[in-house]
């Protein structure tokens, strides 16, 4: 017997693998602005009007491309939650750089580019936000994506000491208590004895 024929879903995820894989090099090597549709279409031997039927623009496709999507919705209780986000940074500054590199320096100098961009962020930033049981969800999700963004951006652009060479998986270890921290725990209100509005002193009766 033969090999099973391929549905037209398996097709249809096949290409756009392809297409995302073209798009990401693309941007990575050529930056944004000399990056093109046919280009793209060219390097995943498929058709122009595909790109634009499966990803719409080349907007869309970037904002794709630059933003590393998790391969399931973020969910579960926070010491979860916090491995998840864990492991999306570690994608970001291991298998994917090429990606987040393009979406950070693009960012800047393209505003089409960047409000896809942002837009792309926001949406997984909101998704987190809604399964965090805290009152400040927004600002706990806002802080993580600064974290991941500022670790990308100080390991690849500005190539920091230590942050430049070091195994990503010594970087996620000594992130993990900030993360962890950062969604569930109670925050510290000031450093031990520091005074309160009132007056008192913390840690005192």
């Amino acid at each position: 017997m033969g090999p099973a024929p391929v549905s037209r879903a398996e097709q249809r995820r096949h290409t756009q693998d392809r297409i995302l894989a073209a798009a990401r090099k693309l941007f990575a090597e050529h930056g944004y602005d000399r990056t093109t549709i046919r280009g793209i279409a060219a390097e995943a031997k498929t058709d122009p009007g595909l790109v634009m039927r499966y990803f719409g623009s080349k907007e869309r496709l970037f904002a794709r491309v630059a933003v590393v999507h998790r391969r399931e919705p973020v969910d579960g209780p926070p010491d979860q939650v916090a491995e998840l986000l864990l492991a999306a940074l570690s994608a970001k500054i291991t298998a994917e750089p090429a990606g987040a590199l393009a979406a950070v320096r693009s960012m800047f100098t393209h505003p089409e580019a960047a409000a896809e961009v942002r837009e792309a962020m926001l949406a997984e930033q909101r998704q987190v936000a809604g399964v965090l049981p805290a009152e400040d969800a927004d600002l706990r999700t806002g802080l993580i994506g600064a974290l991941t963004l500022g670790t990308v951006i100080a390991r690849y652009l500005l190539e920091l000491d230590g942050l430049r060479d070091a195994p990503p998986e010594k970087v996620v270890a000594l992130l993990r208590p900030s993360f962890h921290s950062i969604v569930h725990s109670d925050p510290e209100t000031g450093p031990p004895g520091a005074a309160t509005a009132n007056g008192d002193r913390t840690g005192q009766g």
